[in-house]
C-alpha cells in the first residue's frame, strides 16, 4: 500500500437511514425549521446502514448517530459505526461534527471529524489517521452520502 497523504480519499459511503428514535420531540418539524427546539434541545437516535467504496476502504457500514439538536438550532453529530471490510475485518468509526440545514431544502450539508480503529493487522494503518468527512444528508430520501479524506 502506498503512503497516505493529506487530502487522499480513503472511502466514500452511501447509507440509508433505517430507524429513527425520537425522545419526546418529533424530528420532522425540527429538521424542516417548522418548529424550534425546546430549551433543553432534542435527542434522536438515527440508525443507518449501507456500503463503503473507495481506494483504501471497501465494505459494509452500519451504525447510529446520537443526534442532538441544540436549543440554538445547531445539529450536533455523535456517530458510532462499524465498517466490515470486503475481506471480513472490522473497523470502528467514531465521528462528531455538524449537519448544516439548507433553508427550504430537505438536504443538509455534513462536516465530520472522524477517528477509525482496528486491531486487525491488515487494517491497523487506520489507527494513526485523522479523517475529515464531508457530504450530505437528504432527509426526504433518508440517504446520507459521505467522503472521508486523510487530514
Amino acid at each position: 500500500m502506498s503512503a497516505i497523504e493529506v487530502g487522499d480519499l480513503l472511502y466514500e459511503y452511501e447509507v440509508k437511514i433505517t430507524r429513527l428514535t425520537e425522545y419526546g420531540v418529533a424530528f420532522a418539524p425540527l429538521a424542516a425549521g417548522a418548529a424550534a427546539p425546546p430549551p433543553e434541545g432534542a435527542r434522536f437516535d438515527v440508525h443507518f446502514e449501507g456500503a463503503a467504496t473507495g481506494p483504501r476502504l471497501e465494505g459494509a457500514v452500519q451504525g447510529v448517530d446520537y443526534l442532538h439538536i441544540r436549543a440554538d438550532g445547531r445539529f450536533a453529530l455523535h456517530i458510532h459505526a462499524e465498517i466490515t471490510t470486503a475481506d471480513g475485518h472490522k473497523i470502528s468509526l467514531h465521528a462528531d461534527g455538524v449537519a448544516l440545514p439548507q433553508p427550504g431544502s430537505p438536504v443538509a450539508g455534513l462536516r465530520e471529524n472522524v477517528t477509525l480503529f482496528s486491531s486487525s493487522s491488515a487494517y491497523s494503518w487506520v489507527n494513526g489517521l485523522q479523517v475529515w468527512g464531508t457530504g450530505t444528508v437528504d432527509l426526504e430520501r433518508q440517504v446520507v452520502h459521505i467522503k472521508g479524506y486523510a487530514a
